[in-house]
């Protein structure tokens, strides 16, 4: 009976943790996330995307790697904190143009490309997750 517990309260911890992680990033973005998704926003589709499932990569690591809950949201935290700096430095070496502004205006380059980062570097930040 303590393994099914402890499996309900992972699930429901980490369920927590993605919506969490998305609305800090829905935060960050100037404009509305799933307003520009109901007009077809392909680039923002992709952003946002690659956020979920680079979210999704360090929980999934996180919660491998550790038998306890705290040490699970802590490396999440950590990675989670990477991912966050990692769309400031790319918005740092792009000083030619606004990411969120060519998001906002479907910009499907900007989106697969910002998408790529998330992903690439939740793969890299998980590796060092223990």
């Amino acid at each position: 009976m303590t393994i099914v517990i402890n499996i309900v309260v992972s699930v429901i911890v980490i369920i927590l943790l993605q919506l969490l992680g998305m609305v800090i990033f829905s935060w960050m973005t100037p404009y509305r996330d799933m307003e520009e998704l109901k007009k077809g926003n392909t680039a923002v589709a992709l952003a946002l995307g690659g956020k979920f499932l680079a979210t999704a990569i360090i929980l999934g690591v996180a919660a491998y790697t550790n038998t306890s809950i705290w040490f699970m949201m802590l490396w999440f935290a950590v990675g989670y904190a990477c991912l966050v700096v990692s769309y400031w430095i790319f918005e740092w070496v792009t000083p030619g143009f606004k990411i969120s502004d060519h998001l906002k205006q479907g910009n499907v380059a900007v989106g697969t490309l910002l998408c790529l980062v998330f992903i690439g570097t939740a793969f890299a930040v998980s590796s060092l997750i223990i």
